[in-house]
Parts: structure tokens; C-alpha cells; sequence
């Protein structure tokens, strides 16, 4: 299972070949993975299943993978699972640190995937089995506890976190309520019943933002990469808990349906920041933020394998697109797929474990390529960035309502950093406001209104205690820290 992919040197050149094009629409900001492998499924019509999916997955790692590079160097995430890296790979890169930065970004990311891989490969089924006990309560208080985490991500003030977390829980209400059906926050617009999309959202707040700032003289170092990328065994030694803690938690986020690389990332870097001897530095440049957001956000990916191919439900976007692709080539995952098709599935999981090395090696040696992106000047970069903008927002469906709101949350973006208000709690509320109702209306019509199974349902309070524990921990860190922050 593990060489199925090296047997055959046409999928050698697939996984390669899917591999770099991700990397390099990941690390474009405007441009997603979703994106790319929806582009790509036709592609893939005259492909025999195994070549289809192998490429396919390997666009997926190099995607998730590909947002590290923009996100450090110039602080847009060319993907939104690199939101959380953001907050300390770029201060690093602005302090002279890029190449670590980048080393730590790379290096967590491969380790990531390659524990993530692990658990596809040989717990696949049983996990998959055990997501499936998961109901709505479960899903509620998953959300739950992820909204107080944004403690952990709320610079050092703590209300203008809550602030914008909370003007991203508004953001969200637009559309279609999921427990009547009816519109609400339209305004009397059609354009708004399906609410804002997350893309134009993303592409406005951490992209277009950056186009209309004209950045100081001081920020010369912006873009250059300082230093080695390539760090020796030695340096890693205080990193190696925080790797497997982050790679342990984005595997088991992956794995739960719909969640999301960013969200696998945000747990992570709340964790580790809970747990951190130095606290003080998240947010300013923390080596172990950049750590644990990468191996968290690329072990989603192995993660969120697991429920497609042993049960066939998509545990993110580019989960279900690649559910679409199973079926066009006459595939059903599920269980009675390692059965039936044996050979699909050792290629999908070992196509994953070559996409994570070759991954690794096309970062490295081409990171400092791709930075002198962030090398160009201001007035040249402008047009590049707004035309990827544009047509990032324009192609997810279509229409033009999704360009003018990414222009609005591109001068929402400006507006709120000028107020030194967060981005990232607004990202977080946004993106778990319409997870955290459908949960809600489920569970609520399942127990009749009663929130009591909330609190008596195992993992449910299990959840919620959890979420209590770093909260109190988080706070207490906060306070020790900076007494008058507030």
C-alpha cells in the first residue's frame, strides 16, 4: 500500500505534477485548493480512477500547504487554513526571521501530514466509526468551545476580541435561517439569501485589506527571506511535544465532519499557547504559534481522508469535491470500499504520504522563489493582487454581489486594523455562526426544545469542560502576563 503510487511512474509524475500546482494557487492570495480541484475535476474525466485521485489529493496537500509562503511573508493567507499562521509567522518575518519562520512552517507541515497519514492508514475504519456517534449536541458544544478559544487568538485585548468575534457571528446571520427557512438580513436584496460567501469574506479581510494599505518605508524587509529555511535536527528539540500535540488535535478535527483545516489550526494554537512557558510572545512572533498552527492545519487533511473514503462523508469543501470525483469515475466510498476497490484505496493513502514528501522538498527548494513575490513594489503588486482578488471572488459563483463584498470587507479590513481590532476572531465567528445554528436546530428539534443534553450527554460535557479548563487557563495566563491590559 505504501509504494502503490511508486509502482507506477506516471502517478510519480501526477502526485508531483498536483503537488506544485497546489503549492502555488495556495500560496496566491484569492486563490484556493476548493478552487483549484473544482477546476481540475475535468480534467480528469479521460483518467483511470487511481491517476484521477492521486492528482487530485496531491493538489489538496500542496494547497493547504502552499498558504504558509504569502501568510509569512506578506500576511495574506493564500488559504483560509493559514489564517492562524498569520498571526506570528509574520511579525517573525518582519523581524529579520523569514527563512526560520518558513523552516518551522515547512518542517511542522510535514510532520503534520505524516502523522495524519498514520491514522489514515491504520485506523481509519474505527475512527470513522466513532465520528458517526458524534450528534448535534456533540457538533453545539464542538463550536462552543472553539468560540471561547478565541481567547487565545485576541492580541492583547481581550474586549476587542470579543468585539470582533462577535461582529463576525453578525456577518453570518444574513440568508436563509436554517430552522424556518425563511430569509432574514436580506434587506430586501435576492443576492443576500444565501448570505456572504466565506471566500469573498476571507479574500476582502486578509487580502484586498493589504492592497489598499501603503506600507511604511520601515517594511523594506517585507518579502526577504532571512536566514536558513533548512533547520538541523538540534533546533527542533523544543518543538517535538507541541508537533505531535498540534498533529494529534488537527487529525481528530479533520476527522469531524465539516470542520476545517482553520478551525484544526485555532484549537491548536490556543493549546499550545495555554501551555506555553511563554505566553506573552503569541501573537508577536512565537516560533511555537507558527508550529502548531502548520502541523495542525496539514493533519486536518489525513484527518478529514478518514470519514471520505471509510464512510464516504466529506469532512471538509475539498472533501466533498473530491466525493464528486468518486462518483463521476463510478467509485462509492465507504465501507464496502476497501473491499471492492482495494487498489483505490492504497493509492489514495499512499498518493497522500508522497504528496507530503514531495510537498516538503518543492517548499524548500522553492520557498525563496516564490517570496520574491513579496520582493515586487507596492504599485506593481497592486493591480496582481486586486485582478487575483477579483477573479478569486468572481469564479466561486459567478456573479459580481461577491466582488462588491469582498471590496466592503477589504475597507471593513482597513477599518478594523486601524481601530487595532483582530481579524481572526471575526474569521472564527464567522466561519462557525452557521455550523453552530444548523447544530443547534438539530438538537433542539431532537430533544424538544430541552437544552438539557447539552450537559448530561458524555462528549457534549466533555466539550464543554474542556472548553472551560482553557478558558480559565487562558484568562489566568492573560492576567500573570498584563494586569491592565484591559
Amino acid at each position: 500500500m505504501i509504494f502503490e503510487v511508486l509502482s507506477d511512474p506516471s502517478l510519480v509524475a501526477l502526485v508531483l505534477l498536483g503537488t506544485a500546482l497546489g503549492i502555488t494557487v495556495g500560496a496566491i492570495p484569492g486563490l484556493t485548493g476548493a478552487m483549484l480541484i473544482s477546476l481540475s475535476l475535468p480534467l480528469t474525466f479521460s483518467m483511470d480512477p487511481q491517476s484521477a485521485l492521486a492528482f487530485l489529493v496531491a493538489m489538496y496537500v500542496g494547497s493547504v500547504s502552499g498558504g504558509l509562503i504569502t501568510a509569512t511573508l506578506l500576511r495574506m493567507p493564500g488559504t483560509p487554513a493559514s489564517i492562524i499562521t498569520t498571526l506570528d509567522g509574520y511579525p517573525m518575518a518582519q523581524s529579520g526571521q523569514a527563512g526560520r519562520a518558513l523552516g518551522l512552517g515547512i518542517g511542522a507541515s510535514f510532520v503534520g501530514g505524516i502523522l495524519s497519514w498514520i491514522a489514515l492508514a491504520l485506523v481509519a475504519k474505527p475512527i470513522a466509526e466513532l465520528s458517526t456517534a458524534l450528534g448535534p449536541w456533540e457538533f453545539l458544544a464542538l463550536v462552543l468551545m472553539s468560540l471561547v478559544l478565541v481567547v487565545g487568538v485576541s492580541g492583547k485585548s481581550l474586549s476587542r476580541g470579543a468585539l470582533s468575534c462577535s461582529l463576525g457571528i453578525l456577518c453570518a446571520l444574513p440568508g436563509t435561517a436554517p430552522g424556518s427557512g425563511e430569509s432574514r438580513l436580506t434587506f430586501g436584496f435576492s443576492s443576500m439569501d444565501d448570505g456572504f460567501k466565506l471566500l469573498p469574506v476571507l479574500i476582502g479581510l486578509f487580502a484586498l485589506s493589504r492592497v489598499f494599505v501603503v506600507p511604511p518605508k520601515s517594511a523594506s524587509k517585507q518579502g526577504k527571506v532571512e536566514g536558513r529555511i533548512v533547520l538541523k535536527l538540534r533546533e527542533w528539540r523544543t518543538h517535538w511535544l507541541n508537533l505531535f500535540r498540534s498533529s494529534a488535535i488537527g487529525t481528530g478535527v479533520g476527522i469531524l465532519p465539516g470542520i476545517g483545516a482553520n478551525i484544526g489550526s485555532l484549537i491548536a494554537y490556543s493549546t499550545a499557547r495555554a501551555t506555553s512557558k511563554a505566553p506573552e510572545k503569541f501573537g508577536t512572533g512565537s516560533e511555537e504559534g507558527v508550529v502548531a498552527s502548520e502541523s495542525a492545519n496539514n493533519a486536518t487533511v489525513g484527518g478529514a481522508l478518514v470519514p471520505l473514503i471509510a464512510l464516504g462523508i466529506p469532512g471538509s469543501v475539498i472533501d466533498a469535491i473530491l466525493l464528486g470525483a468518486f462518483v463521476i469515475h463510478g467509485l462509492q466510498p465507504g465501507p464496502m470500499l476497501f473491499a471492492n476497490e482495494p487498489k483505490i484505496v492504497g493509492t489514495i493513502i499512499s498518493s497522500y504520504l508522497w504528496a507530503n514528501v514531495a510537498m516538503v522538498l518543492l517548499m524548500l527548494m522553492s520557498a525563496r522563489w516564490i517570496s520574491k513575490l513579496a520582493r515586487i513594489k507596492h504599485h506593481t503588486l497592486i493591480p496582481i493582487v486586486a485582478a487575483f482578488c477579483v477573479l478569486g471572488s468572481f469564479s466561486l459563483a459567478n456573479r459580481f454581489f461577491d466582488v462588491w463584498v469582498m471590496i466592503g470587507f477589504g475597507l471593513a479590513g482597513c477599518l478594523l486594523e486601524r481601530w487595532r481590532i483582530p481579524l481572526a476572531p471575526f474569521v472564527i465567528g464567522f466561519v462557525l455562526t452557521p455550523l453552530g445554528e444548523e447544530s443547534m436546530v438539530a438538537a433542539l428539534m431532537s430533544s424538544g426544545g430541552g437544552w438539557l443534553p447539552l450537559f448530561t450527554r458524555p462528549m457534549s460535557l466533555c466539550f464543554l469542560v474542556l472548553a472551560g479548563l482553557l478558558l480559565f487557563w487562558s484568562l489566568r495566563q492573560r492576567r500573570a502576563i498584563s494586569p491592565d491590559s484591559e
